[in-house]
């Protein structure tokens, strides 16, 4: 029997759009929104047909998530009161798209950190929450731009993705058929957001991460992937329903008024991403944190003693509580990583960016944790040691 190769994360990438919302803009634009609103629908709402719209604040948004601002690649159409989603123009087909472009380029900067020329990776995971089209793979359009062998496909678990990737990555280098993987986890979650929705329109961000997994006999320095663990369970208390079978449900006569009344610029908005954020917290948090517990245990790894942990950057209450619950006791702000209030939710990329930002101070032999967790549910461990 051939013998199992170890896997070493050798590199990170990260591209951050140029253009960020603070909270103060995000909320003034809302607002605005919500005035225009509710002048709009007076009449309707005093006689008790339509529910009047409630305002946002500053407060509200960082007492419910802990996030000040996001980067996004259009800010002036998320901020304007009359289109409150992002300017992203289509593209030719013989033009890179602009999930690709930026994967591209959160690949580019891994690529750099490694070392090796591009030709050495023999796959190309791309790993997100959306992708921008079935068909073909983003992946394999990521793979012709960078000039790379091999082979190429999507895969999509939500905000788990990344570690999902890292995993599948882990075990194509185990079996022998790899040397080297690259993940990029390019997430455009602006356009997957109800800026109209008061409960959710602060939580996401845009960026793109990166990770390059290599077989360890071949790769200077890095990380030893000690461990890697997925699990999933349904549940729709995080959903997102938009999809090519949207418009062949909806009734003619449906189609039509929505064709009449202007909204055709802005179809099935309620078919954007919807939680139950106080289920989710219930369900999640003990899910995560019984999970990492227990997977270290299975490595002989003592959870208390991780120097840092790269928790999914969704919301930092879930995060401070399972760091307490991990660590046995309230952890140090470079234990913990925090990102969101900088980048917001990036779904898949959070953990990386992290990861990516924060793995300074570490000997040869310390241990650390990228965990994600979300819709689905899904939940991924990567335990690491510095090598």
């Amino acid at each position: 029997m051939p013998q199992t190769r170890e896997a070493v994360i050798a590199a990170t990438g990260l591209f951050t759009p140029d253009q960020s919302v603070s909270n103060a803009e995000l909320v003034t634009a809302f607002n605005a929104y919500v005035d225009r609103f509710n002048a709009d629908n007076a009449a309707g709402i005093a006689a008790g047909e339509i529910e009047a719209l409630q305002p946002s604040s500053v407060e509200f948004v960082e007492k419910a998530s802990g996030i000040k601002s996001r980067f996004v690649l259009d800010k002036s159409g998320i901020l304007d009161p009359a289109r409150m989603t992002p300017h992203l123009p289509e593209r030719s087909n013989d033009d890179i798209s602009i999930l690709a472009e930026i994967a591209v380029r959160a690949a580019e900067d891994a690529i750099a950190r490694w070392g090796k020329p591009a030709s050495q990776i023999d796959a190309v995971l791309c790993a997100a929450s959306n992708m921008q089209r079935p068909y073909p793979a983003m992946a394999i359009e990521v793979q012709q731009a960078l000039g790379i062998g091999g082979f190429a496909f999507d895969m999509n678990v939500a905000c788990s993705s990344a570690t999902f990737g890292i995993k599948t990555a882990a075990d194509f280098i185990a079996s022998g058929s790899c040397r080297a993987v690259l993940i990029v986890n390019p997430e455009v979650c602006s356009a997957h957001l109800n800026f109209k929705d008061r409960d959710s329109h602060f939580i996401f961000g845009d960026v793109a991460t990166a990770v390059i997994v290599e077989v360890a006999d071949e790769a200077d320095g890095g990380w030893d992937i000690l461990g890697t663990r997925l699990k999933t369970e349904f549940s729709n208390n995080i959903r997102n329903n938009f999809g090519f079978l949207n418009r062949p449900a909806r009734p003619t006569q449906a189609l039509d008024s929505a064709q009449a009344n202007g909204e055709a610029a802005d179809p099935l908005t309620d078919r954007l991403f919807v939680q139950q954020g106080r289920k989710v917290f219930k369900d999640v948090v003990p899910m995560v944190s019984d999970m990492i517990v227990d997977h270290a245990g299975e490595l002989g790894i003592d959870p208390t003693g991780l120097k840092r942990m790269w928790l999914h950057q969704a919301n930092i209450n879930m995060n401070q509580f399972i760091g307490r619950k991990v660590l046995g006791r309230e952890p140090e702000p470079h234990e913990n990583v925090i990102i969101l209030d900088e980048y917001a939710n990036t779904s898949s990329a959070g953990s990386i960016i992290a990861f990516h930002l924060h793995n300074d101070g570490f000997e040869s032999g310390d241990t650390g944790l990228i965990c994600s967790f979300g819709a689905g549910y899904s939940a991924g461990t990567v335990f690491v040691r510095k090598r």
